[in-house]
């Protein structure tokens, strides 16, 4: 594992030299006499060469591990690091991966590896090789413009935060002397307003909530269950349409305990994490009666077998209600949320977190899935009470409390 700056820092002597490893080459020696050396493992034409990078504390941490990127720099172009060692030319790629390293710790991994990614796909071919103090600000707005140019603007716009935090970085260390890219920001192109999916106020929900319930529009009364079923669980969980149709069950937990929960998996969320759902004792009992006819792999299974409904099933199903051009299955979040803000006794985040719309952003620190999830499991809760009363006795709907 990296070395973390504290093991650095109160590195102790012992009566023999010992070695605090970095990876990739790079470990501190740390010498009876109690100095702690900079140093480099490295081979080259088939022989295992040593790099000096200095002494610590003079040489910190994040200036070895610049010396290593450009080490390593050096051999894939393959030349031999060890003359230059000594006086590097910091270019923003060598400077870009120390920023990386120098903070993926502190990032959730998979958004760690997508800053780099970003990095490495549009701004290393075009400016990588520069040296960071000869960079403008047109060029680099010259490089997000290209990238604005596919449609990715919001893409553009991280990019920019990224280069500019590479250069605060960059400049304390003496590489560079001011941030060309700070004043871009607002030359980039804004994104577009958000389209909002159709959806029925608040005060029409007693009629969808019955029509659900009642719901006949298909012939087969399996898939008419499952797409009633389908219909019913998102609305009652506040989930997009394919985090409900690729749900399995091996995604639900403690469904017989007193906190159940529905797990769902990274690779299925537009924030590309981890989303943990509080379930209701409705959906619940929704998913336990699902489980007598859908026993397979996918809680809402399709008319092949071990494959899940179809992308259009609970879409079309608003149709046969006669909801076409009124109410999405998307638009279901937005009636919920506007539920919820309007009730004024649920906090904004735990709005936010419920329906998945946490800041992905590195600035709010590490990600936890299950953040407010015993509020969120009481909103829930008064949620499905409120939805399920309108069944039976809709003109006597609870409200939310």
């Amino acid at each position: 594992m990296p070395l973390k700056e504290l093991e650095v820092r109160y590195a102790t002597k012992r009566c023999k030299d010992y070695k605090l490893a970095d990876g990739q080459g790079l470990y501190l020696l740390v010498r009876p006499t109690g100095s702690r050396l900079w140093r480099m493992k490295y081979r080259f034409d088939g022989k295992e060469k040593l790099l000096s990078f200095g002494r610590y504390p003079e040489v910190t941490l994040a200036q070895a591990r610049l010396r290593r990127a450009e080490a390593r720099l050096a051999l894939a172009r393959g030349e031999d690091p060890g003359p230059k060692a000594a006086a590097p030319i910091v270019s923003f790629e060598v400077a870009a991966r120390a920023w990386h390293d120098n903070r993926a710790s502190a990032l959730e991994p998979s958004h760690a590896a997508r800053i780099l990614s970003r990095l490495e796909r549009d701004v290393f071919p075009v400016l990588g090789q520069r040296d960071l103090k000869q960079i403008s600000a047109a060029e680099i707005l010259e490089m997000l413009r290209a990238v604005e140019a596919r449609g990715a603007l919001d893409v553009s716009r991280r990019l920019r935060q990224h280069v500019s935090q590479v250069y605060l970085f960059a400049i304390p260390q003496g590489w560079a002397s001011h941030d060309p890219a700070a004043g871009l920001a607002t030359l980039l192109r804004p994104k577009p307003r958000v389209r909002h999916m159709p959806r029925v106020g608040v005060g029409e929900l007693p009629a969808l909530v019955r029509a659900i319930h009642a719901y006949d529009g298909d012939e087969k009364p399996r898939r008419r269950a499952v797409t009633r079923d389908a219909l019913m669980f998102t609305l009652l969980t506040w989930a997009r349409t394919n985090e409900t149709r690729l749900a399995t069950w091996q995604e639900f937990e403690g469904l017989d305990g007193s906190a159940p929960i529905w797990r769902v998996p990274a690779e299925r969320m537009k924030m590309e994490r981890e989303h943990i759902v509080p379930l209701s004792r409705q959906t619940v009992d929704l998913l336990k009666a699902v489980r007598v006819y859908s026993p397979g792999h996918h809680v809402f299974s399709g008319d092949k077998p071990g494959s899940p409904i179809s992308q259009n099933t609970m879409i079309y199903g608003c149709y046969r209600m006669g909801y076409r051009g009124r109410q999405t299955v998307h638009g279901f979040r937005g009636i919920a949320s506007t539920w919820a803000n309007e009730a004024e006794c649920y906090r904004p985040d735990w709005i936010e977190m419920a329906l998945a719309h946490a800041d992905r952003d590195e600035v709010r620190g590490a990600y936890n899935s299950a953040l407010y999830l015993t509020p969120r499991r009481r909103m829930l809760q008064q949620w499905a009470d409120y939805v399920l009363s309108m069944i039976e006795a809709p003109q006597k709907a609870a409200a939310p409390g």
